[in-house]
């Protein structure tokens, strides 16, 4: 990934950092003393660890804790894999879980708390959708909560209720609506945080992810310290020496501003010219405008296509967010908003503007999360606010069944853009928003390149004009992603004084077929020199 010296054939690691590069294995032979470790490779490709712009940890990490509900094909086996969760459970204990997706079932509708009340009504339950955005409950749970046929829409969210009766079918859709149930449910003790976060970091391990950008620090009112705890963890894995993964944890873009200020002096950060931590830092502010496609969330200009009573909906008040975010970047915080419907790209781009014109030119690096759908109009505002288009390739694998629907023909030519935004001059910074999709970049770099489903088709790829080049998605997932968080000076590429942060495969990901992508395992990863996962 580094320009200036695209291959090598040797490279030489002193403690966590790269120290000398050569074109062939004898040319760094001088440097070779008794207590080196020489690792010779067999001529397998080597490439700058993964960078994951996007990620939830702590949600990945209670979804070890709860029912796993990803993939499940029906209603039937939806409520099958709730009733294996009940095993060992007792009355009135809560049922959680995360990941199902209703665009998998044959009849593509949300399910309802009378589908919950059927496995169990003495159990109160809450499962979240794959995307996070939207939930069912049941009876039991809105009762626990308080909610009834009287109970009005929380701001930025809303109350699912029966068309004939006014009663709540049990499915809450974005945050506020959720969280007047979710606040009744236990809270995980540090210990069993711990332990699933272990797992996941291992996870990302095994996929070559050295680094990732984080946001397991909550705005949410049942929150202490705004989810800090979460952070604190991290916190005392590395005291420990116990981090496998480097970490740059977003914080709560509503919490009040000195609260941000205590939590940055607190978690070190990086900016242009001064590096924090290697292993641990605080990064951008993450505020979300919008919901998502998949659950009819996300905030569109114009009703949906396949479902024109709604267009989705729009979380916070614009005006609100402008105002708090000039005064956030006044006190030096980059900002990111999460933004799927071109409504909330173009808000969220209209805010950049506000704060340019309010605050001054600097080197910002703000962020829009997802940039999912943008109206064509929008496309080179990217580029001309210096605003980064944080991407998820790997959405794609699941959406092009459906998105197409949602859209309509002429939306679609904004969506999952990636070859527009970089032909209109917009950094890329690509990740997986882990757990929403695996942590695995490699179903990433196979969408990316092809753009088709992962059993193959359509031919050419869905909007196949706005597929990538292999060496333009490696340098999203790698130097792209480390620019976003004012690293590129230590991450992102392999070379002199950069961090020996190291993803090793058994084939050159640049000269094998796309539909080897899928398949194609990791065989080592190396973060800091040390070897933290490797196949036999």
């Amino acid at each position: 990934m580094d320009a200036k010296h695209p291959w090598t054939a040797a490279i030489a690691i002193r403690g966590e950092t790269i120290v000398a590069i050569g074109d062939s294995k004898s040319s760094l032979k001088s440097l070779i003393g008794p207590e080196t470790h020489v690792l010779d490779l067999q001529g397998q490709f080597a490439m700058p660890g993964f960078n994951d712009a996007h990620v939830h940890l702590a949600d990945a990490a209670y979804g070890k804790l709860s029912a796993n509900l990803e993939g499940a094909a029906s209603l039937a086996e939806f409520q099958q894999r709730i009733r294996d969760q009940l095993k060992g459970s007792m009355p009135g204990d809560w049922i959680t879980g995360r990941g199902w997706d209703h665009t998998l079932w044959p009849d593509k509708k949300f399910p309802t708390r009378q589908d919950l009340d059927a496995v169990a009504s003495d159990r109160p339950m809450f499962f979240s959708r794959m995307d996070g955005h939207v939930a069912i409950v049941n009876s039991l749970a809105l009762e626990i909560a308080g909610i009834t046929r009287a109970t009005p829409d929380p701001a930025g969210g809303h109350i699912e209720r029966d068309a004939k009766t006014g009663e709540p079918t049990g499915m809450l859709e974005e945050t506020s609506a959720m969280t007047l149930v979710y606040q009744n449910v236990p809270q995980y003790s540090p210990t069993q945080r711990r332990g699933a976060l272990e797992i996941v970091m291992r996870e990302a391990t095994q996929y070559g992810v050295t680094s990732v950008q984080d946001c397991s620090v909550y705005d949410k009112p049942r929150s202490d310290n705004f989810g800090w705890l979460n952070f604190q963890i991290y916190q005392q894995m590395r005291r420990e020496g116990k981090l496998t993964i480097r970490i740059t944890e977003w914080l709560p873009f509503s919490a009040p501003l000195d609260r941000l200020e205590e939590m940055r002096r607190e978690g070190g950060f990086s900016v242009p010219g001064k590096l924090g931590d290697a292993w641990l830092n605080t990064g951008t502010l993450k505020a979300l405008l919008d919901g998502s496609l998949g659950s009819r969330t996300a905030a569109m200009l114009a009703p949906y296509s396949d479902d024109a009573s709604t267009s989705g909906i729009l979380r916070l008040d614009a005006a609100q967010v402008t105002s708090m975010a000039i005064e956030r970047d006044r006190a030096g915080f980059q900002i990111a908003f999460h933004a799927i419907g071109d409504r909330a790209n173009r808000i969220a781009l209209d805010t950049f503007a506000a704060v340019l014109a309010a605050n001054g030119p600097r080197d910002r690096r703000d962020r829009i999360e997802h940039s999912q759908i943008v109206a064509l109009p929008d496309l080179p505002r990217f580029a001309s606010l210096r605003v980064i288009a944080s991407m998820q390739p790997s959405h794609l694998l699941d959406d092009e069944r459906w998105a197409g629907d949602r859209l309509g023909s002429e939306r679609v030519k904004g969506a999952y853009a990636w070859q527009s935004m970089l032909k209109n001059g917009a950094p890329l910074a690509f990740g997986t928003d882990f757990p929403v999709e695996s942590i695995n970049p490699m179903r990433g770099l196979y969408a990316c390149v092809t753009r088709e489903l992962p059993g193959g088709g359509p031919p050419g790829g869905w909007q196949p004009q706005e597929r990538l080049t292999i060496d333009e998605c490696l340098r999203a997932y790698t130097t792209g992603s480390a620019f976003a968080q004012f690293e590129e000076q230590r991450k992102g590429t392999i070379a002199p004084g950069m961090l020996a942060d190291i993803a090793v495969f058994p084939a050159d990901l640049t000269n094998i077929p796309p539909s080897d992508l899928l398949h194609t395992l990791v065989a080592m990863t190396i973060v800091g020199g040390r070897i933290v996962s490797q196949r036999p």
